[in-house]
């Protein structure tokens, strides 16, 4: 896969509500599009989407074609104690990439 973006307050309150951000970078074939000898693109899109808060699921999203390319997520967590947040895509191909930011709770 390629680039992710994370936006994730590197410190917050306990019991505070976080905004997360997230945008991943790829191309979203949607099985449609002919390729230059005149067959289908195989489709290719982000399929699963998982964030976990010190290893418990906080937001998960199953995607669809509709779906655009570069996909942006955002979505609030209540900041419960310090630890790591693991954000998990996975495509069709069974490709997953994991990306995590640390977030201090005071």
């Amino acid at each position: 896969m390629a680039r992710a973006l994370i936006n994730v307050p590197a410190k917050a309150k306990k019991g505070e509500i976080i905004e997360i951000k997230t945008m991943l970078s790829h191309p979203m074939e949607t099985g449609f599009r002919p390729a230059a000898d005149g067959k289908l693109v195989p489709r290719n899109i982000i399929k699963r989407f998982v964030c976990t808060y010190d290893g418990e699921a906080v937001f998960s999203a199953d995607l669809f074609p509709a779906i655009s390319a570069n996909p942006f997520l955002s979505f609030t967590l209540v900041a419960t104690n310090s630890g790591v947040i693991t954000f998990s895509w996975t495509d069709d191909n069974g490709q997953t990439q994991v990306q995590t930011a640390k977030i201090e709770v005071a």
